[in-house]
């Protein structure tokens, strides 16, 4: 039976809606982290935004593999690749904090909600056809 390009639609959209999900729960554990850093801490934005997408990846890998993609895959198989989607994209994320915050003087919180946007995407969009494709 031929695939409808509108269930394709729709099952990406769900997914995406997932990741989103999951995202609320991951995203929190980054700027916690973020935040106790460089506040409490006296840690640079961008060291600190890296310890916080580690804290965030760890939470989102977990989350992602079992709600969002349900994936059967192993841990041996999704979660090297999980790895390199994560360091791949948290070099983004760190890149742009940096930007951001040592090349236009912007408050780290700020940039770090537009990375964080521009992360999402890119994260969901490796993770999807990639870390946990079937």
């Amino acid at each position: 039976m031929p695939v409808d390009s509108c269930d394709i639609v729709d099952v990406m959209l769900r997914k995406l809606f997932r990741y989103g999900v999951v995202g609320i729960v991951g995203t929190p554990a980054h700027y916690l982290t973020l935040i106790l850093l460089v506040e409490a801490g006296g840690i640079a934005p961008v060291y600190a935004t890296v310890a916080g997408s580690a804290v965030g990846a760890l939470v989102n890998y977990l989350l992602n593999r079992r709600y969002t993609f349900k994936s059967a895959k192993t841990h041996a198989d999704a979660g090297p690749k999980f790895v390199v989607v994560a360091l791949a994209t948290g070099m983004l994320n760190a890149m742009l904090v940096y930007l951001g915050v040592d090349l236009l003087g912007m408050h780290y919180l700020v940039v770090q909600i537009v990375a964080t946007l521009i992360v999402f995407l890119s994260n969901f969009a490796l993770n999807n056809t990639w870390t946990f494709r079937e």
